[in-house]
């Protein structure tokens, strides 16, 4: 490519690499080998999330250093740095899991702040856990410099007597271990394998669903979300990713071209028949909301309703990401779609050609095992659905891949729990009922704070087998390896006086996946006489700190948890300042 293509005189970094002025700038670059070449060349930002915390992440340093082959081979100059990643793996059960989603406004703040600093004219973004993948690609959204993302990969399966398993196999484990159905030396054989390799988990847990979006959205290249860390292939896609960067540079497209709100229904629409994370729900919004899009919880289940689920991955079905991608990947489950008429094929994407022009190159089809044809479904509606109703106004969302009709409905009484903790605790003991829809509630994004995930406590409920015989709903999160009948994002959570810090023991409440309702059997005159004795939020021991900051500043859970007013409010777009 051609250096000669691009003018610094309408990049970002001739702030500090242009004119007599910003010599003292020029000798810190000179400083770090860099020739004068390098210097007056596009910079571009290759961010990671690279850190030891866990096996998703452990890669992505190796693969950056492709990423930075490409821009040079590109002719342009690349400028690593890493931001934060908090590992939901590891944070999963305890107080650590708060810091979960923090840790994505915190990602997206971080890039914003390092592109900003050093004026860098574009950002390839590698991710490889959970909340890292939206928050790379906010970044990308909020800055508007030509972005490409690439996904970290995932993790081989372990082997363990003769089958696959993944670490919900051990999170449920758990579960077997303390109803007496699995001995400590069995649990023990089963925790050394599920995990062999780098990278993120296998299912379409919320990285992998993530993942697929980056592709399904346009902002990562065709096929690349999905080999796993340790193929060579990764090294291949990330070099790639590279140089696409520096083609839309010149080309001057950014993220906002490519992520419309055609693009995010066509993320939804995958997030739907892979039967994706209810994660998908919160980080599609606030990926909009970094766009000047509104696109919200609702927005997204009415696009889940009308999706029928093709793709049988685990939790609900079962393969992983490695079978997901020898199937042919995100590029055949989109074809099948296409055949449906559900994609929306005029988006562009990071290759600067169409989601249809891409699909046109695609000549593999469905397998019949991992991809379903389109026309014949494992079921006719997504995997995820919407719910609405007198106890969640503001809408929530539940798994049901893999469910049958029958288990997507459920009527029982109300066992209330203050805090994860305490169910936790009530699952261990066993101190639960069969039937019984049990209520976690103070575990929003405010009143958390930090919308935990509950999958040590719906695992252990799965472990006993008891997954299908109780109901669990919090204004919390659910991990992407949840299953049963679990219903996340409740709202408005229980710190803003929503329905759902008003039930009581007892209540009947009913959930019915099928006509997308949740609703409890009480009158608006109940609900005011509660809301008269109401006492306020629950006190939490975050009175300082991030944790802290985060809780006074973040928004509601159905647009996205959001912590600023977004492009709808902004004054200048950082490329064009």
């Amino acid at each position: 490519m051609d250096a000669t293509r691009f003018d610094k005189a309408k990049l970002p970094s001739r702030h500090v690499t242009e004119g007599p002025a910003r010599a003292p700038h020029r000798s810190y670059l000179y400083a770090m080998g860099l020739s004068e070449t390098e210097i007056h060349q596009p910079l571009v930002g290759v961010a990671t999330c690279w850190n030891e915390a866990a096996p998703c992440n452990i890669a992505l340093n190796r693969q950056a250093q492709s990423v930075k082959l490409g821009v040079k081979t590109a002719m342009g100059t690349p400028r690593e740095f890493t931001t934060i990643t908090v590992t939901d793996g590891i944070a999963m059960g305890h107080e650590g899991m708060r810091s979960s989603l923090v840790s994505r406004e915190a990602i997206a703040d971080t890039v914003e702040l390092t592109m900003r600093g050093h004026c860098y004219d574009a950002l390839v973004g590698l991710a490889g856990c959970d909340k890292s993948l939206p928050g790379m690609m906010m970044a990308m959204l909020r800055l508007n410099v030509p972005s490409v993302f690439i996904y970290g990969g995932s993790i081989l399966p372990g082997r363990h007597e003769g089958r696959d398993v993944t670490v919900q196999d051990v999170f449920e484990a758990v579960g077997r271990h303390q109803a007496g159905e699995m001995s400590t030396c069995e649990l023990e054989k089963l925790e050394a394998v599920a995990c062999p390799s780098a990278g993120a988990c296998g299912g379409q847990f919320t990285a992998n669903t993530m993942a697929c979006v980056s592709e399904a959205i346009g902002l990562a290249l065709p096929n690349s979300a999905g080999a796993p860390a340790p193929y060579e292939s990764r090294d291949q896609y990330s070099e790639a990713s590279g140089r696409a960067a520096m083609n839309l540079i010149a080309r001057n497209i950014r993220p906002r071209d490519i992520v419309t709100r055609k693009a995010l229904e066509n993320a939804a629409r995958v997030v739907a028949c892979t039967g994706g994370s209810t994660n998908a729900g919160l980080h599609l919004p606030a990926m909009a909301h970094e766009a000047g899009i509104d696109f919200f919880l609702d927005d997204v289940c009415e696009i889940f309703r009308d999706t029928p689920y093709f793709v049988d991955l685990k939790p609900g079905g079962a393969y992983v990401a490695k079978d997901l991608y020898e199937a042919g990947g995100v590029p055949v489950v989109m074809r099948e779609l296409r055949k449906a008429g559900l994609v929306h094929e005029d988006c562009m994407t990071v290759t600067g050609r169409t989601i249809g022009e891409e699909l046109d190159l695609v000549d593999r089809e469905a397998d019949g095992k991992v991809i379903y044809p389109v026309e014949k479904p494992i079921s006719k509606t997504g995997g995820v659905v919407g719910l609405k109703g007198n106890l969640a106004p503001d809408g929530a969302i539940v798994k049901v891949a893999g469910m049958t009709e029958e288990q997507q409905r459920f009527t029982g009484p109300a066992r209330v729990f203050e805090c994860e903790e305490d169910a936790f605790e009530a699952v261990q003991a066993r101190s639960y009922k069969e039937g019984e829809v049990l209520v976690i509630r103070n575990e929003g994004p405010s009143g958390g704070p930090g919308m935990r995930e509950m999958l040590a406590t719906t695992a252990a409920l799965s472990g006993q087998g008891m997954g299908k015989k109780v109901a669990l709903i919090t204004d919390g999160r659910f991990s992407g390896a949840t299953r049963g009948f679990c219903v996340g994002h409740v709202g408005p959570e229980a710190a803003h006086c929503g329905p759902i810090a008003l039930i009581e023991d007892g209540d009947m409440i009913t959930i019915d996946a099928i006509s997308g309702v949740i609703s409890v059997d009480l009158t608006d005159a109940d609900f005011e006489a509660r809301k008269a004795n109401w006492k306020g939020p629950r006190e939490t021991i975050y009175a300082s700190g991030a944790l802290w900051k985060y809780a006074q500043l973040v928004g509601s859970t159905h647009r996205g948890a959001v912590t600023h007013p977004g492009a709808e409010k902004e004054k200048h777009v950082y490329a064009d300042l």
